[in-house]
């Protein structure tokens, strides 16, 4: 079998509006945008912006249809086959979920401990979920 060298290039995520997103995701996230685009034969726009040495790829279909509610819930999003959601090793959890709260995201839950790092879940401007996770040394 050959053997291939697997790096995460970027994730895509669906959004209901692409500008408010962009701004979202550099404000919060500090995200750098890289390009923004119409993708004609999927009737849709993408952005692609950077979050260190990791992409993000937003689309806006142009028939876009909203996120159904279970999908803004973590422990009922699972039931559903498909994937999920991306998450960021943060370095102090506590400290940027107070950051993030005094800014108005929504922080779904958190920090809890798993296994051996804290975690928690915000969801982004469209009610996607985006974990956070701190590794303990």
């Amino acid at each position: 079998m050959n053997k291939t060298l697997l790096r995460p290039l970027h994730c895509g995520i669906s959004v209901a509006d692409m500008q408010e997103s962009i701004e979202w995701y550099e404000r919060i996230l500090g995200c750098e945008l890289l390009f923004r685009r119409q993708v004609e034969p999927l009737d849709c726009e993408i952005a692609f912006l950077r979050a260190g040495d990791f992409e993000i790829e937003l689309f806006r279909h142009h028939k876009t249809i909203p996120l159904p509610p279970e999908r803004r819930e973590p422990d009922k999003d699972i039931r559903t086959q498909g994937i999920k959601h991306v998450a960021y090793e943060v370095e102090n959890i506590t400290a940027l979920l107070e950051g993030l709260r005094a800014q108005g995201v929504d922080v779904v839950f958190g920090p809890v401990e798993m296994e051996k790092s804290l975690m928690a879940f915000i969801r982004d401007n469209t009610g996607n979920l985006i974990e956070l996770i701190q590794r303990k040394s």
